[in-house]
């Protein structure tokens, strides 16, 4: 979709403001954030962050009049003004949410999906990617939505990292979730565990680690990153005795990039390897398939992690959780996931 563009922080000691050319007064990182689907969470989460001072100037991608909605539901004030791409970007304002509208197809109903709003989020993404693109945000932040029911409503959709690199013609991209202690990234995302083994091949194990280890340099100033490699079976393939594709295919792939100076360790059975004292100094854990490495990470700091898109040509994180249907509207919620992806945004921001 084409949009029509018109003319603080929880950690407070991380700098907030981007360096600019020689004479040009460095200024603070403008974030968009789509509120996700709107029978969930995301859009009261918007709503808590009106009160929350940030460290850079958040533009939420949503129909106001949903907001003005959900926050009389939930006895909140709500307080907008609309975003205007050619003002000076400023700070973000407690009780006042700066949005960027997006008009809903359907009235909506806390916790009650419905097809007829399936495209409407996907014109929130589609804004919010075109205004990175084009310069108007300096990252993207992504509340969550639900794939179900974009599906039920005719539109293929396997999830927010696909779709990003779908829309901005990146052929390799790759998913880590973060927590304070621990990152651990993904060669497969969004496939049936019976057609990760296909998918375990040379060239996209090779091509995952090199992204990884560009970004992590890039965007999160690590030298020489470490990253601990995870093996596809039982106890790594015992030798080959619970399958092959350890020897096959991942360790001559890992080889292969040690050559070229990547630091590599694994791979390693997957039960043991975020305990094994040979990766205590990894800078990330990678996982082959989604279910290996998510639900150690979830489990050690759920609520707290942030989920990064790497190897995209704009900044995304998002939350590490889904919509809680059966939260929306009721205000029992916490929104430190949400401020941990701002908080990485922001960071990636002041380091690009």
């Amino acid at each position: 979709m084409s949009h029509t563009w018109s003319t603080a922080s929880t950690c407070p000691e991380r700098a907030s403001v981007l360096h600019e050319p020689n004479g040009v007064t460095p200024r603070q990182p403008r974030i968009v954030l789509t509120a996700g689907e709107p029978a969930g969470i995301g859009p009261d989460l918007c709503l808590m962050l009106a009160g929350q001072q940030q460290a850079a100037e958040i533009v939420v991608v949503v129909d106001p009049d949903l907001l003005a909605r959900r926050a009389a539901q939930l006895e909140l004030p709500f307080r907008y003004r609309l975003f205007d791409a050619a003002s000076t970007t400023t700070q973000h304002a407690p009780d006042e949410l700066c949005i960027l509208p997006v008009k809903l197809n359907k009235t909506v109903h806390s916790g009650r999906l419905d097809t007829g709003n399936a495209r409407y989020v996907l014109d929130t993404l589609d804004a919010a990617i075109d205004g990175c693109l084009s310069g108007h945000f300096d990252a993207l932040v992504t509340a969550p939505l639900h794939k179900g029911v974009i599906n039920d409503a005719g539109i293929p959709f396997s999830g927010h990292t696909e779709y990003l690199a779908a829309s901005t013609g990146t052929p390799d991209v790759v998913m880590m979730l973060a927590t304070e202690t621990l990152r651990v990234a993904l060669v497969t995302t969004h496939l049936p565990l019976s057609q990760v083994s296909a998918h375990i091949t040379t060239e996209r194990l090779q091509r995952v680690i090199q992204v990884l280890h560009r970004d992590l340099q890039s965007r999160f100033a690590i030298v020489q990153p470490c990253i601990g490699v995870c093996g596809l079976n039982p106890h790594a393939g015992e030798g080959g005795h619970l399958g092959r594709e350890e020897i096959d295919t991942i360790i001559p792939a890992l080889q292969e990039l040690r050559d070229q100076g990547l630091k590599l360790i694994g791979p390693l059975p997957a039960d043991t390897i975020f305990n094994a004292s040979e990766t205590a100094d990894c800078d990330v854990i990678l996982a082959m398939y989604h279910d290996q490495g998510l639900p150690v990470l979830k489990y050690s700091g759920f609520g707290e992690a942030v989920n990064i898109t790497l190897g995209l040509p704009i900044i995304r994180t998002s939350v590490d959780h889904g919509t809680a249907l059966e939260l929306a509207g009721t205000g029992n919620i916490h929104s430190g996931s949400l401020q941990m992806a701002i908080d990485s945004a922001v960071s990636q921001c002041i380091r690009a």
